[in-house]
């Protein structure tokens, strides 16, 4: 078979992705940008009123043409402060506003997305898109607000000030910002794919960090510490790389503007003293000519800051986008289909498969192949098998993690693709590998399938998973804290606890994957004679204990992902070689001869 690419991607651009999310703020930033523009143009002006405060006040000896000239720069500054506050209390507004809505939608997103997705994105770049990504994108949009029109809409005007007062002298703007341009177009050019590989080592660095950080038992007990901080330094150096790199570049930026514009100062300040000399302007006409280019000066410098963190920004939108825009494999149904009704027959098969094939995204070869068995009602099948024969892929179909390439698989005699995922959730419960507990209590835990069950099904639930015991002893007994990951309690009873939150709920299908591995021989025995008391409950066992499945109504063999033996214990070790093959090197001579 040929590999599956899984990671399928929908059209979502930039644009779409403020209009999404920056739409419902549009007005709150409209206005914000009004109130900057404002501000703007009282700077425009107050070069004009510094001219006539000279021309008029200073050379003319009129103390009072100084006074109020200079009271209304007062005013223009004050009224022009008014509406920077009102501006910056906006930008802060949206971006932040905007940011919660796009980690909302990140994380419900990734709650949407199938396990191959899962696999292809891996957690350390979610965790980064979500945080640091998103973090960038909004201060992107803030300074958009804040300074994204007053900067350049401040060189703009100056600009056209500046040749109203004298065009001969607009030649220099016109000879520096060509100038000024190629420079930028030099330095972003470089940065934007410096910004992308950054945000990539972030990810590569924070999947170091988290595997450091959950396994540092691990990592102490075989004393690895040395090669994991070597591990993390390397890591940690690209990221100091890259980010020196960009900023060299951003280094270079604002000090070749800078001599560019300082030269066209000197270049006004030479030929305007020449045009004051003949009479041609005055000397205040010079200084707001100087005040302009000044501004210019600055407002170019500001652009060039402001062409970094929108450069970064994009970078993080792009990121974002990637995830927003990715189709899940595992599609719901239609919002507003309704449940499927179930028939209660008992011919009809709680569980069929039909020639089921799943390969994994890059591989060449089929996880599981050609897999074909009928379940009927409260039969528990058992799942044995080598390392990498497909156990865990078929657990994973089962509860429609993936869905099959080839073949399909029947639930109550429909399709899985059939139900609405709430529905099947609610049929089908699964006990994973690793035990896995979120912070909280123990009631809290175990009500995730069912958020109305009582404390009697809660109850019952733990005594049929053998946890029954150790949550009483518990002072607060359900109401119990549990740690992050379940770190308060031994291996044994996380994967018990998580027994039980399978079985609240009372699931049509159960699934148990290698979930006992952690429980004693007697512990292990009394939960699969608690479960074989639920007849009306299908349960499919995968172990690497062959006695932890071989009193199953139903035992599948697998082989590198294909059937190589079904039947009873007594007929496999009949017709089965790989399963004599394992009975004979965890059993007794003796229990295999009887």
């Amino acid at each position: 078979m040929e590999p599956k690419k899984t990671v399928r991607v929908g059209r979502l651009g930039m644009g779409e992705l403020l209009k999404r999310y920056l739409g419902p703020y549009k007005t709150r930033a409209a206005i914000g940008v009004a109130a900057k523009s404002v501000e703007v143009v009282f700077d425009l002006f107050t070069p004009l009123v510094v001219a006539r405060m000279i021309d008029v006040g200073v050379a003319g000896h009129d103390v009072g043409a100084v006074v109020r000239y200079g009271a209304i720069l007062m005013a223009l500054a004050l009224v022009g402060y008014g509406f920077t506050l009102i501006c910056q209390k906006l930008a802060s507004a949206v971006s932040q506003g905007m940011g919660t809505d796009i980690r909302q939608a990140l994380f419900t997103k990734v709650n949407e997305l199938s396990a191959a997705e899962l696999d292809q994105l891996g957690t350390a770049s979610l965790v980064t898109r979500i945080t640091s990504d998103v973090n960038q994108l909004q201060v992107a949009v803030a300074l958009a607000i804040r300074q994204g029109i007053r900067w350049p809409f401040l060189a703009l005007g100056s600009m056209i000030a500046a040749m109203l007062i004298d065009a001969r002298l607009g030649l220099v703007f016109v000879v520096c910002t060509p100038a000024i341009g190629a420079v930028f177009w030099a330095v972003m050019s470089r940065s934007v794919p410096l910004f992308r590989q950054i945000q990539g080592n972030l990810d590569a660095l924070t999947r170091v960090t988290s595997e450091n950080l959950s396994g540092a038992r691990v990592i102490r007990a075989f004393g690895r510490e040395d090669s994991e901080e070597a591990r993390f330094t390397i890591f940690a150096r690209q990221q100091t790389e890259g980010s020196i790199m960009v900023g060299l570049l951003s280094a270079f930026l604002n000090p070749s503007t800078f001599l560019i514009l300082n030269l066209g100062v000197v270049a006004i300040l030479w030929s305007g003293a020449l045009r004051v000399d003949a009479g041609g302007l005055t000397q205040g006409e010079v200084v707001a000519f100087v005040n302009y280019m000044t501004q210019t000066l600055l407002a170019i410098v500001y652009v060039a800051n402001l062409v970094v963190t929108f450069t970064r920004g994009a970078a993080s939108g792009q990121r974002i986008m990637d995830v927003l825009r990715v189709i899940p494999q595992v599609q719901d149904a239609p919002e507003g289909t309704p449940s499927i009704t179930l028939e209660k027959s008992s011919s009809i098969p709680p569980l069929t498969l039909n020639q089921v094939s799943f390969a994994y995204p890059e591989s060449s070869q089929d996880a599981l192949h050609n897999v074909s068995l009928t379940l009927n009602q409260g039969m528990r099948l058992g799942v044995i098998g080598g390392t990498g024969s497909g156990k865990s892929t078929l657990a994973s179909l089962l509860v429609r993690l993936y869905d099959p390439h080839e073949g399909t698989i029947q639930l109550l005699g429909h399709d899985l693709r059939e139900y609405p995922l709430d529905q099947l959730r609610s049929l089908v419960s699964i006990v994973p590998q690793k035990a896995s507990l979120v912070t909280g209590t123990i009631r809290s835990n175990l009500q995730w399938r069912d958020a109305q069950a009582s404390d009697d099904e809660l109850w019952e639930a733990l005594e049929r998973a053998q946890a029954a015991g150790f949550v009483r002893e518990k002072p607060l007994g359900l109401d119990g804290l549990v740690e992050a990951g379940g770190k308060n309690f031994s291996g044994g009873q996380r994967q018990r606890l998580t027994i039980a939150r399978a079985l609240v709920g009372h699931p049509a299908l159960l699934v148990l994957d290698d979930s006992a591995s952690a429980l004693d021989m007697a512990t292990d025995a009394k939960l699969r004679s608690a479960l074989a008391e639920m007849s009306d409950v299908t349960t499919v066992t995968i172990s690497q204990r062959i006695t932890s499945i071989m009193n199953c109504d139903l035992i599948l063999v697998l082989y590198h992902g294909k059937l190589a033996g079904l039947g009873t214990h007594d007929e496999l070790l009949r017709t089965c070689e790989l399963y004599r093959e394992i009975a004979s090197s965890q059993l007794m001579r003796e229990e295999v001869a009887a």
